[in-house]
């Protein structure tokens, strides 16, 4: 049944996809029409996007790109980043903290079960072209976006740090140097919610310098019932951010100087959880019975200089330098019971800087992009598992873990776009990195405390060779490590581009991600490790364009990956946790999207893909684990939905926007449903089967006023978005993390 769907939904699509370019002929033999007659014409406007480092329109781009606008994300519902799923193909997100630190999983590449803080995205993150590290910054309120870019594919060239899965650019809005503009928006839903956001800019001096400020806030109670007497309910939302953009153009000439700066916290109770099965008795999905329900702590800031000079007609030089840092401290209540099974709390601070210099070169045959990257970032961790009476009857205890990871990144890169006919281009593009990474200062000791008292210890377990509990305590031992490693990336491809416009192309893309540090062992020095980096070769053919007179858009595009050292956990006896890499693993699959204008007042939006990752060499905890699926990474993603602006009346109009999202089974760790022998495991648990999700708004505006009434999972799907094994760690339960219930709501903006 889950199958028949989704695989109807995507040969439907690919049918769409395959007529295009001979309606696109039909319909516009001279492929001349401009931006403007599309949108006037009834057809669907252009999207500009600057993948490639330039502004470029979505369609002439020879790359898998997904872009929503401040408007998309409206009225999809997309508030927060971990929500992005719901609008793009063969991207997954998943976290154990909930929208806190999410984890994102382009055509099934992820962190996979690693999750400490401490580890680099595969997926690598932007704001405004600047690499974010840290990935608690990454669960981040979406407001006053021009645009969310989602590049599917390696990045091995152009952005700031080489990445295996692809990259999510979240493109603020800035200075027009034009006029005063804004808006101020407000709204309340369910869960006792209320949220308010605005953004006002300023022209001090017409085209010369100008300010935009924008502010977002939400709080909301609980999305989860607790039925422990005197517990919080998980889920809760209580988060700002704000941001300030100045841009200076002295005299309106070659030089544009656009300063950001941003802040932001969230203290939000942590995600509802399902564990202790004796305490999941009588309770509904989006129930819990739990204590100690903790807080999603989250702090993030930053400040980032964009520079860029016309040196001529045909040569810019731009730089991009930018400091950024945050902290966590997540209180989590891992055990999903009133009593203390398990308890942790993930501390850590971070700090980063980055220059990026690059030169723009453009000339009627050729296009040239090179530069120079450096990026250094630093994460202090401080993090208390507490485990009960896991240390004899009776004796309540658990760890304590510090350490201080450095990385420091440096990479030269260029590409160019030579054109060989008027038709044709080929695209050429390398890297050379040096990635440099110290662990230091790290130790971990066994103590023995309950849940609120202070720690006492009793062993230290790093440094130390033996079993946990079998070195003397000692607070002047620590651990250091070193690890480094050096990679040439690049990207290869042709695009070529028909009469009518549509675009054809096929690249080779080599990505890499850097080598890691095991952030999770702490009962053992022995799982301290450093792996080897994750590389990725991929191949990709690709077809967008127009048809129907313009009142079409479309995209799709085939890809197969050769995936090396997926960076994963493994569970070794003891229990330590050591990071090892998966051999060998296989990705191919395919995506579609396209829009298509039925009437003036009715667009359909749809998207499809399908997914094929899986293993071709992994063994964890002696199991051979050869032909299981790769985490997160459902054979079949589909998305469809219409804006419908069923009353038109002048300064009046009424639109209805409803969306269906579908996910095929998608498994949460490498061992899909296979147990480890002798462990206790139950795998099948963590898994999701195949499900649809549907989203809806209602939006009248009146002249510069609007009023918004939303529904989000409409239907109240029951559905897991993480798990993790927990029994072959020696608990008697697995961790599984529920996703969101029904929201609704309504939201008037007024604009000026």
């Amino acid at each position: 049944m889950e199958f028949g769907f989704a695989r109807h939904m995507f040969v439907g699509a690919l049918m769409c996809g395959a007529a295009a370019p001979a309606l696109a002929q039909e319909a516009n033999a001279s492929g001349a029409a401009t931006a403007a007659s599309r949108a006037d014409g009834g057809g669907i406007p252009d999207i500009v996007v600057t993948a490639q480092r330039r502004s470029q329109s979505l369609l002439s781009v020879p790359l898998a790109i997904s872009a929503l606008s401040d408007e998309t994300l409206a009225t999809k519902g997309i508030s927060n980043s971990a929500a992005l799923a719901t609008a793009v193909p063969n991207l997954q997100v998943s976290s154990p903290y909930g929208s806190t630190q999410p984890n994102f999983s382009l055509r099934g590449i992820s962190v996979a079960n690693e999750f400490n803080a401490n580890q680099a995205s595969p997926v690598g993150v932007y704001i405004d072209d600047v690499y974010i590290a840290a990935r608690t910054s990454h669960g981040m309120g979406l407001f006053d976006l021009d645009r969310v870019e989602v590049l599917r594919g390696p990045q091995g060239t152009l952005f700031g740090r080489n990445t295996t899965g692809g990259a999510i650019n979240f493109i603020t809005k800035g200075p027009k140097l034009k006029g005063t503009e804004g808006y101020l928006e407000a709204g309340y839903g369910n869960f006792d919610t209320f949220k308010v956001q605005g953004a006002v800019e300023t022209t001090m001096v017409e085209d010369e310098l100008g300010i935009r400020i924008a502010g977002n806030y939400e709080k909301g109670d609980g999305q989860f019932r607790n039925v422990a007497p005197g517990g919080r309910d998980p889920g809760g939302v209580d988060t700002w951010q704000g941001r300030a953009s100045l841009r200076i153009r002295p005299g309106n000439g070659p030089l544009d100087i656009k300063i950001r700066a941003y802040a932001g916290q969230n203290r939000g109770t942590e995600a509802g959880i399902h564990g202790l099965e004796p305490f999941r008795t009588g309770l509904g999905f989006f129930e819990v019975n739990e204590s100690r329900v903790g807080e999603n702590q989250t702090d993030a800031w930053g400040v980032a200089a964009n520079i860029s000079l016309e040196l001529s007609d045909a040569v810019t030089l731009t730089s991009i330098t930018s400091y950024d840092g945050g902290k966590q401290n997540l209180q989590q209540s891992s055990d999903g019971a009133p009593i203390d099974v398990l308890n942790i709390n993930w501390r850590s601070t971070f700090r980063q800087f980055s220059e990026e210099a690059r030169l723009n070169y453009e000339s009627d045959k050729l296009k040239l992009v090179g530069g120079v990257f450096y990026g250094w970032d630093r994460i202090v961790t401080d993090n208390s598992f507490y485990i009960g009476s896991v240390l004899a009857p009776g004796v309540d205890g658990g760890f304590f873990q510090h350490y201080r990871q450095t990385r420091r990144s440096y990479a030269a890169f260029l590409q160019g776009d030579y054109n060989l006919t008027d038709k044709l281009i080929l695209t050429l593009g390398a890297r050379y990195t040096a990635d440099r990474g110290r662990y230091d200062d790290g130790y971990a000791y066994l103590f023995a405390r309950s849940v609120t008292d202070p720690q006492t210890p009793i062993a230290t377990t790093v440094p130390c060779a033996g079993a946990p509990g079998s070195c003397a305590y000692d607070p002047a031992a620590i651990f250091n490590l070193k690890g480094r490693n050096n990679a040439l990336t690049g990207r290869v491809a042709l695009s070529y581009t028909f009469d009518n416009g549509l675009l054809a192309y096929a690249s080779y893309n080599r990505g890499y991600r850097s080598g890691a540090f095991n952030g999770g062992s702490y009962t053992s020095s022995s799982g301290i490790n450093y792996v080897d980096p994750e590389r990725v070769n991929a191949y990709e053919l690709g077809l967008k364009g127009r048809a129907l007179n313009n009142r079409m858009t479309f995209s799709a595009a085939g890809f197969y990956y050769d995936y090396t050292n997926q960076q994963v956990q493994d569970l070794r006896a003891g229990p330590v946790n050591i990071l090892v890499n998966a051999p060998k693993a296989e990705v191919y699959g395919g995506e579609v999207e396209a829009s298509l204008r039925i009437i003036s007042a009715l667009t359909l939006n749809a998207s499809a893909g399908y997914l094929h990752a899986r293993y071709k060499e992994l063994a964890l905890q002696g199991v051979n684990l050869a032909g299981n699926d790769l985490p997160f990474a459902p054979h079949w993603t589909a998305q469809a939905g219409i804006d419908w602006k069923i009353i038109d009346a002048g300064s009046d109009t009424v639109t209805f926007s409803p969306t269906i999202n579908y996910f095929s089974r998608q498994y949460f760790s490498p061992f899909n449903s296979e147990n480890a022998p002798g462990t206790g495991q139950i795998n099948s648990e963590l898994q999701q089967a195949g499900y649809a999700k549907v989203n809806a708004s209602l939006i009248w505006v009146h002249d510069n006023l609007q009023l918004r009434g939303w529904i989000n999972n409409a239907f109240n799907r029951k559905v897991y978005a993480y798990g993790l094994d927990l029994r072959g760690a020696g608990f008697p339960y697995n961790f599984l993390v529920p996703s969101t219930p029904r929201t609704y709501g309504v939201t008037a903006r007024v604009s000026f």
